[in-house]
């Protein structure tokens, strides 16, 4: 596979930059010159650093590249009452939307998440997720969980591919795509440095990354954080042509009365998944690895290691809830620890 080079530090979590320089160009040992550039996007700090020989062709793709990222946190935030996402929400039960081609698209994809993790990846889990407030910390009741329950269910979404529609049957139910769009939106990123010539270059979104190409002469380096310590690293991955995504327990959280509730929500239960800490997946495109992370931590690790070991180029870090390390089978023999799974071969 493309990331087998790993060096380690050993880590589990949500993904960093390593040893990469944070002015805006940074002369590397070529010609080459490296140009990082971060703003805040899709409600996360966004990164894009690109290397290459021209700074100012660098810096007219890497605006390139964040205004794709502002054009699709339009069409895909749920939280803006204007983009297509919401207007879905808003005729819930009431009729059809017609939707780009583009967002139709994301949302197959998601449902095609939802199919292959049983529906532990479910984008209708807005419609219990809405009842949670992690930065204020207010814990819906029982009674309020149970009665959004029934509007969770990823089979109930109606697509019309001829038309384009999307169409949720109840005014109760709610989708959002916290769950893949900000790998979507890093895969569209890196496309849109390559249509500007560049094949050298990292892109982040909080926990998900895309790597094309190399940093100079050396691979980029993306660290896997503690989910214990905010400024720990507990691994490093030397890594090109490469998607890596991160979801942990740490993220947003709130304690109260000495339980951590955390924002990645069981669709079955409507509470936090309580099996991990944190789970990393390797994928060929961010979209993959952004749309498998939280569904193998809801899952857990014997049954999420199940589900990445029936996949091809897709590689799995799993901490448990007791910090223990589950690693697929991929990346066995690379100094990570833990235990390792067998690959089931595909029928």
């Amino acid at each position: 596979m493309c990331y087998i080079r790993v060096s380690i530090l050993l880590t589990s979590g949500f993904l960093t930059s390593v040893g990469v320089a944070s002015a805006l160009a940074v002369a590397l040992p070529s010609q080459s010159v490296l140009v990082s550039e971060e703003r805040v996007l899709m409600g996360t700090q966004v990164i894009v650093k690109a290397v290459g020989d021209d700074r100012e062709q660098l810096r007219t793709a890497i605006n390139a590249a964040f205004d794709e990222v502002f054009r699709l946190e339009r069409l895909m935030s749920n939280f803006m009452p204007d983009t297509e996402l919401s207007r879905i929400n808003q005729q819930a039960g009431v009729a059809p939307v017609r939707v780009s081609r583009e967002l139709f698209d994301i949302i197959r994809r998601s449902l095609f998440f939802s199919e292959l993790s049983d529906g532990a990846f479910d984008i209708s889990f807005a419609s219990v997720g809405k009842l949670w407030n992690f930065r204020t910390g207010v814990l819906p009741t029982p009674a309020a969980i149970k009665a959004q329950l029934p509007f969770v269910n990823y089979r109930k979404i109606q697509l019309d591919e001829d038309r384009s529609t999307v169409y949720l049957p109840s005014p109760q139910m709610e989708i959002g795509l916290g769950g893949i769009g900000k790998g979507y939106a890093m895969d569209r990123a890196m496309a849109v440095l390559a249509e500007h010539g560049i094949h050298s270059a990292m892109v982040m979104a909080g926990g998900d990354t895309v790597i094309r190409g190399r940093n100079g002469s050396d691979l980029w380096r993306v660290g896997l954080r503690d989910p214990d310590k905010a400024d720990g690293i507990l691994a490093v991955l030397p890594l090109e042509d490469q998607a890596i995504s991160t979801s942990g327990d740490y993220e947003r959280f709130f304690i109260k009365d000495g339980v951590r509730y955390h924002h990645i929500l069981d669709p079955k239960t409507g509470y936090p998944a309580m099996l991990c800490r944190s789970v990393t997946i390797l994928a060929p495109d961010a979209t993959t690895s952004d749309g498998l992370t939280k569904p193998v931590f809801i899952l857990g690790p014997e049954r999420g290691l199940a589900l990445i070991e029936h996949m091809t180029d897709v590689e799995a870090i799993i901490i448990d809830r007791t910090g223990k390390m589950y690693l697929s089978s991929g990346l066995a023999g690379f100094g990570l620890g833990g235990t390792t799974t067998q690959r089931t071969p595909s029928p």
